[in-house]
């Protein structure tokens, strides 16, 4: 029987991850992490916090944005106003928490590109960020772009619904991470 296209993809992505993982494995950046990780006083519980805090800010920004596409939230906010104002914060806490998770990451590359959550965090985060650009975008090239028509309106809320659930997913399957064993319980 001919393997399908999802078999085919599921089996590229298994390669992927294991040549980043063993790119990573016994390099000079694994050892720089752990290094890092197990002789700067205090430095995994401060990265972890940072991230966390990355996490909040992204959330928190994203979150008010998407009710407020949805009419659930700050009536009396404009809605352009709030995508100037809330999404550079945006921006800014991706990078941290990009640097904040690489450094974990590295330091155990086996324990993240072997975890499957893993990869779902990270086919979640994608479009979720995508998504987060293109509303930005739009707002940044024409003010007000979002209340225009009835168009755009409706379908601002499509995205606002459908990136609430990618950032849950993201936030999730970050947490779930850790816990993969209870899901994935290998004998």
């Amino acid at each position: 029987m001919l393997p399908t296209f999802q078999d085919l993809v599921l089996n590229d992505q298994m390669v992927l991850h294991e040549q980043l993982a063993n790119l990573l494995t016994n390099s000079s950046a694994q050892e720089l992490a752990l290094y890092l990780l197990g002789n700067v006083p205090g430095l995994p519980p401060i990265a972890q916090t940072v991230h966390i805090l990355g996490i909040c800010i992204v959330m928190a920004s994203i979150i008010m944005v998407n009710l407020k596409f949805l009419g659930l939230a700050l009536p009396s906010q404009n809605l352009s106003e709030m995508i100037s104002r809330l999404y550079p914060w945006t921006w800014w806490a991706l990078p941290v928490n990009a640097i904040t998770g690489l450094l974990f990451v590295i330091a155990r590359p086996n324990r993240y590109f072997y975890n499957p959550v893993f990869g779902i965090k990270f086919s979640l985060l994608v479009p979720a960020i995508l998504l987060a650009f293109l509303v930005y975008r739009m707002n940044q090239r024409e003010q007000g772009y979002w209340d225009h028509t009835l168009g755009r309106r409706i379908s601002g809320r499509i995205v606002a619904g459908l990136s609430l659930v990618l950032w849950i997913g993201v936030m999730m399957a970050g947490r779930w991470i850790a816990y993969s064993d209870y899901l994935f319980y290998l004998e």
